[in-house]
């Protein structure tokens, strides 16, 4: 069980991993401010969410998820991944991306084990999961460039490091509601590569010694640029 991160503790977070971030505000007033919070409660968080768009063009996407539809207002994720990257925040707190999932995969989730197959819509997964929407049509052919692969490893990664979880801690939407397709690329991929991304760096190996030729070659060249200055 964690409490989600405050406003800033979430873009402070994507940052430290290397994000780019685009805050997106609503009438003049930050993505922090703009959520579904009146209609649920947001968290206790468990994990994160990806998704795919099905649209075509950042600023078109980044407006979609900002406002949402007639039929399913916005915000619609936390953060719109875009081809290139960028990670545009529209919004903070419990948004309209999960909808009703499995209560097997979020117990599984939550013990960081395997996950079982999704069956079953009893459990409201806006309240529990971070969303990230991915540009893309979701039609097999529209291209994931390695540039955005690459944002959506370190925004997971951001997530679980703060919240210190593990990459199994990372979900597709397919994998929490029947029925659905998104994200289109392998979510196994995507947790091994969170996983590596969140393996801390390999220290620096320690200065070796000199030998005794390497410090005898040093002061012959010391010896000749001495007398050179003769």
């Amino acid at each position: 069980m964690a409490t989600p991160l405050t406003y800033a503790q979430f873009i402070a977070a994507l940052k430290a991993e290397g994000c780019k971030v685009v805050e997106v505000q609503t009438g003049g007033r930050s993505p922090q401010y703009h959520n579904r919070n009146h209609v649920g409660a947001w968290g206790p968080v468990h994990g994160v969410m990806i998704h795919h768009t099905v649209t075509k063009g950042t600023a078109n996407t980044v407006e979609i998820c900002r406002k949402g539809y007639a039929s399913l207002p916005g915000p619609l994720c936390h953060g719109v991944i875009a081809k290139d990257g960028t990670v545009y925040v529209v919004g903070y707190g419990r948004t309209n991306h999960a909808g009703s999932g499995d209560d097997d995969v979020l117990t599984a989730v939550r013990s960081e084990a395997a996950l079982p197959t999704d069956n079953e819509t009893n459990t409201d997964g806006n309240r529990h999961f971070y969303g990230f929407e991915c540009e893309n049509l979701g039609d097999g052919k529209d291209p994931w460039p390695q540039t955005q692969l690459v944002a959506i490893r370190r925004a997971s990664a951001a997530l679980c490091r703060a919240h210190g979880w593990s990459e199994r801690s990372v979900i597709g939407h397919k994998e929490w509601q029947p029925g659905k397709i998104d994200p289109t690329f392998s979510m196994a991929e995507i947790r091994r590569v969170v996983g590596l991304q969140l393996k801390p760096a390999a220290p620096a190996p320690a200065p070796q010694p000199l030998t005794v030729e390497q410090r005898l070659t040093a002061l012959e060249k010391r010896v000749t640029a001495l007398e050179a200055q003769k």
